[in-house]
């Protein structure tokens, strides 16, 4: 259950007033202790304000590339659409001095297939998906060994 910042306030205060020890004064009011001292620690660093909720998600995905660097690749993507998305990433990575990897660049919009080959699009819009998912479903499917039970 989440509890507004007042709510936590009135519980700081009822333990530290009440004459019972802080673990029977929270078993009493059904609060963990974990959950009490974190809400503690933080209204003695930064006061009541310290007890409003944080969001529970990231501010920031940690491998998401910025929109700056975004915009950079897409269009070294579009300049030189012979790539493929390996080659992309390091040329790339050797004239901005910006690390990205071929894996990162899977989630760009529609960059055509390489070296003059029919690819798959790296796009993630939905009119592509369905062909997407049932090329790579059919792509693993012949590049697996077919277990010795299941052959006929």
């Amino acid at each position: 259950m989440r509890y507004p910042a007042s709510e936590k306030l009135e519980i700081i205060r009822t333990v530290e007033q009440s004459h019972l020890s802080a673990k029977r004064t929270l078993d009493q009011l059904g609060i963990p202790r974990r959950t009490f001292y974190r809400w503690y620690d933080r209204y003695l660093e930064g006061g009541p304000e310290a007890l409003e909720d944080r969001p529970s998600a990231p501010s920031r995905v940690w491998n998401r590339i910025p929109a700056g660097i975004h915009d950079q690749i897409i269009e070294l993507a579009l300049e030189q659409s012979e790539l493929s998305p390996r080659e992309l990433a390091v040329r790339f990575t050797d004239g901005q001095r910006y690390f990205v990897s071929e894996s990162g660049l899977s989630g760009f919009p529609c960059v055509a297939g390489h070296n003059g080959q029919q690819g798959v699009p790296l796009c993630h819009d939905a009119k592509n998906l369905p062909y997407r998912m049932s090329f790579s479903i059919s792509f693993w499917r012949a590049a697996l060994p077919v277990p010795p039970s299941s052959r006929a």
